[in-house]
């Protein structure tokens, strides 16, 4: 056979199952059952050893379902460090020092690559680990559908265009949710993961000292607590000191409402929910009764996290790089490991 004539073999079965990657984009509880039985066992484990070290880690690692499935799906992009050719999303202005703990995903990676290497994709580590982080936190427990691929490249351009910024009003946000076919429900349930963590002085400068351009602050924050973020944020403060998401940051449950009610949240995103006609009656129902929230919190985490791009990938060894040899990765997925095992 000329090699002219295995050129095009080749390339016939790549685009096939290229396309094969495209069309599987199934997603199943218990996917690992066979080819990594503990795979949810040991994510839990290291992120109960993060919670133990710094209690902050975890809220941050949960972050990160939302800053990835919304940027071409979850797949794992916004873990990719830059590279020459490729500037991925850890420097796109919603993440750049905002989100952090990557070493913790690089932690559960490890950990699953000693015990079942080349299984496990880093898009399902951000899955199972986020919910994890509320679960650990005092929040609801869920079964998570897994069986995602890992991107082969990242765009901050893509972010930058997509991820919205902590000025967003109500209107902005359910526009972009809708985009995803998530409704105002879902925003706000899912807006409740500001239960647990902290957030930077950068982000709320403007509501407290110009808000709208009009040289003073915010007229929707309650005065005590305005107060009381002047003494964390002064004029003069190092923007990347942090305060509170809400006044009981290191558990998981419906406090973050009940500030929005009282004028308490310290986001503009945040407290757009209650001022909104919008969004206020969901905030009301959830600062009322916890049980709903948490209902709806797990519903909007499913939705999202079935975001997907139906591009091809792989299962990354290394969450930061893209494997070394890519032709072999185009055709590796966890789904030929399951096939192959049954």
């Amino acid at each position: 056979m000329s090699m002219n004539m295995n050129m095009a073999l080749f390339l016939m079965f790549l685009v096939l199952h290229i396309a094969w990657l495209v069309a599987s984009s199934d997603l199943r509880a218990g996917f690992y059952s066979k080819t990594c039985p503990k795979a949810e066992v040991i994510v839990r484990d290291v992120m109960k050893k993060a919670l133990m070290r710094e209690a902050r880690s975890v809220a941050s690692v949960m972050r990160f379902q939302f800053h990835d499935c919304f940027v071409n799906g979850c797949d794992g992009s916004m873990l990719l460090d830059d590279t020459a050719t490729m500037l991925g999303e850890k420097m796109a202005l919603s993440n750049i020092n905002s989100l952090r703990s990557y070493k913790v995903v690089d932690q559960v990676k490890q950990a699953l690559e000693k015990d079942c290497p080349g299984v496990v994709s880093c898009a399902d580590i951000i899955i199972m680990a986020s919910r994890d982080a509320v679960a650990l936190t005092g929040g609801p427990e869920w079964e998570v559908r897994l069986g995602r691929l890992d991107s082969l490249s990242a765009s901050q351009e893509d972010s930058n265009n997509i991820m919205p910024s902590p000025r967003a009003n109500a209107s902005s946000l359910i526009d972009l949710f809708q985009k995803y076919n998530l409704s105002v429900k879902d925003l706000v349930a899912l807006s409740g993961s500001h239960s647990i963590g902290q957030g930077r002085c950068f982000s709320i400068m403007f509501r407290l000292y110009n808000q709208s351009g009009t040289g003073r602050p915010d007229p929707a924050i309650d005065p005590s607590y305005r107060q009381e973020l002047n003494r964390i944020c002064p004029l003069d403060v190092d923007q990347n000191v942090t305060g509170n998401l809400d006044s009981t940051p290191l558990v998981f449950d419906n406090q973050y409402f009940k500030d929005l009610v009282a004028g308490r949240g310290f986001l503009n995103s945040d407290q757009t929910l209650f001022t909104s006609p919008h969004t206020r009656e969901f905030v009301r129902l959830f600062s009322r009764r916890q049980t709903e929230f948490f209902k709806a919190f797990v519903e909007g985490m499913l939705k999202m996290g079935d975001l997907q791009s139906g591009r091809p990938g792989e299962v990354r060894t290394n969450c930061r790089f893209v494997n070394a040899r890519p032709a072999n990765l185009l055709l590796q997925s966890p789904r030929d490991m399951e096939s192959n095992d049954k």
